[in-house]
């Protein structure tokens, strides 16, 4: 018989197809009664795949006493309560590096939208506006001073697409990163002081939660825009909206928010953001790709195998 998995959320179909053809798989998102679901089949399963959003929900791992194992279909893993997977002797993974010239594309896009006001632009165009006069200047990004908060695999990605801009680059972490040619500051708020754009692409967690905090933002100032392609989470949101709507802050170019799906009222109607749903991976290639790891995890893991992009 096939090995039994839960699907938490839906995924690509060919993901979903690769899934079937391997697994018995239960389909928790779809279930009109998942404590019932649960009952019926949580002895048998194994394993489960999830993303990051949903993680490994408390009431999966009380009743599936099997399972050994946590397919994360993303790269951000902080839906998933880590700790709590190791001491039940749970496997982890995610989807790493596959997504990152998407989301470094993504933040790239964002701040060309920001700066040069295109979807100002767009509607101007569309309106018939153009016909009683020009749409007038906007900034531009060479010569500007970026600053990357998290200088991983995509920050390095987006590190490179901006100094193709001619944009001078910076970076704040933990800890200053050998033979990396940036230069780089101990102290996220003296960067924010310093830069023109801070690009946040640092991990969700506890750690940093809040982390571009009010008085980061203020230091970014008036003449400074906020990117955030990582997660609502590292921001004061409240912050955020409150310096945006009285011009202490430039701009921000968001693809992530506190409470997603959920955009703050208050920034639908500011003429100084940029907002996009939660794209940063979603292309065709990216996704397919990480559907690729999400499969191929659970096949080593029931393999015995070593997994391929193990977090946990």
């Amino acid at each position: 018989m096939k090995p039994e998995i839960l699907q938490i959320a839906a995924m690509l179909p060919s993901v979903e197809a690769a899934l079937g053809e391997a697994y018995r798989v239960h389909r928790y998102w779809e279930a009109p009664d998942r404590a019932a679901l649960l009952a019926e089949v949580g002895a048998g399963v194994r394993a489960i795949a999830t993303d990051g959003h949903y993680g490994v929900p408390a009431e999966v791992m009380a009743a599936c006493p099997q399972l050994g194992m946590a397919a994360s279909y993303g790269v951000g893993y902080d839906g998933i309560d880590i700790a709590a997977c190791k001491a039940r002797g749970i496997r982890v993974s995610n989807t790493p590096d596959v997504l990152n010239d998407a989301v470094a594309e993504l933040a790239l896009g964002l701040m060309i939208g920001l700066c040069r006001r295109i979807p100002q632009a767009d509607a101007y165009s569309r309106e018939g506006r153009w016909t009683a006069g020009t749409f007038g200047l906007t900034g531009e990004l060479t010569g500007a001073h970026a600053g990357i908060l998290g200088l991983g695999r995509i920050g390095k990605e987006i590190a490179r697409r901006l100094q193709a801009c001619k944009m001078r680059v910076s970076y704040h972490g933990r800890r200053e990163q050998a033979y990396e040619p940036y230069p780089y500051y101990a102290d996220l708020e003296a960067m924010a002081r310093d830069v023109d754009w801070l690009v946040v692409i640092a991990p969700g967690s506890a750690e940093t939660r809040g982390l571009v905090s009010r008085r980061v933002l203020e230091a970014l100032g008036p003449a400074g825009a906020l990117v955030n392609v990582a997660r609502g989470s590292l921001v004061d949101e409240d912050a955020l909206v409150e310096l945006l709507a009285d011009g202490r802050l430039g701009g921000a170019a968001l693809d992530v928010f506190a409470d997603e799906p959920r955009v703050p009222e208050a920034l639908l109607a500011l003429p100084n953001v940029v907002l996009s749903p939660h794209q940063g991976s979603a292309t065709h290639k990216t996704r397919a790709a990480m559907g690729d790891l999400v499969v191929g995890n659970l096949a080593a893991f029931f393999a015995g195998d070593p997994l391929l992009t193990p977090v946990a």
